[in-house]
């Protein structure tokens, strides 16, 4: 239900932006989103089929296809769906900092209040140094068992760790010395946010599969 919820407000959040057809949004989502990399049209479409009964997007087929095809379906947003986005945006509960929440969330920080991204980002601080302290502390009753390999993932584990809380402080420090911004203030090219270092950098490959 949470993984279902996420990907409805990322189109809302994509949507924003300007309309789009499946296709587009499913590349935006696979290459720009990590939670939702693997995403088939089979998960895609009955997610736009609830934003449409929910009124939260419209379609439009105005916009002729290939030659030869029907019309392209284009989604666009509501004003609905604008409220509904603003609404979950807003939102802050700890499924907002994990794993899977979390790159959501930040990549949407633009249309989020500033409040609500130092609690995101303090949370998700909070929630890696005690994953780093369990992994140590695994780490230290396993040291006599464990041989080189184990080891060296051991220490990887932990310095991946280092690195996303090193940013979060760099994050976290950038939006308290702000002025009160208004929401989609990280217009400055010099914001940690747009150089966020190793810990960010997922790989991704965009499915080439035919949305036909």
């Amino acid at each position: 239900m949470r993984r279902r919820q996420m990907l409805e407000f990322a189109v809302l959040g994509l949507l924003h932006e300007a309309p789009m057809h499946g296709y587009e949004l499913r590349r935006r989502l696979n290459g720009s989103l990590g939670a939702f990399r693997a995403l088939s049209f089979g998960t895609l479409y009955p997610a736009l089929r609830r934003l449409l009964d929910q009124g939260w997007i419209v379609e439009d087929t105005a916009r002729p296809g290939p030659a030869g095809r029907r019309p392209r379906i284009t989604y666009a947003l509501t004003d609905a769906g604008r409220s509904r986005f603003a609404e979950v945006a807003q939102d802050s509960d700890p499924s907002s900092w994990e794993d899977e929440g979390f790159d959501v969330r930040v990549a949407f920080f633009a249309r989020t209040e500033q409040t609500v991204r130092l609690r995101i980002l303090q949370g998700r601080r909070a929630r890696l140094e005690e994953r780093l302290a369990a992994m140590r502390e695994h780490g230290r009753r396993g040291d006599e068992r464990a041989d080189t390999w184990t080891a060296a993932l051991q220490r990887h584990g932990e310095e991946t760790i280092e690195r996303e809380m090193r940013w979060l402080d760099e994050l976290v420090a950038a939006e308290q010395r702000a002025p009160a911004p208004r929401p989609g203030s990280l217009a400055d090219p010099n914001h940690p946010a747009f150089n966020p270092g190793p810990v960010t950098g997922r790989p991704t490959t965009p499915s080439k599969e035919n949305p036909s």
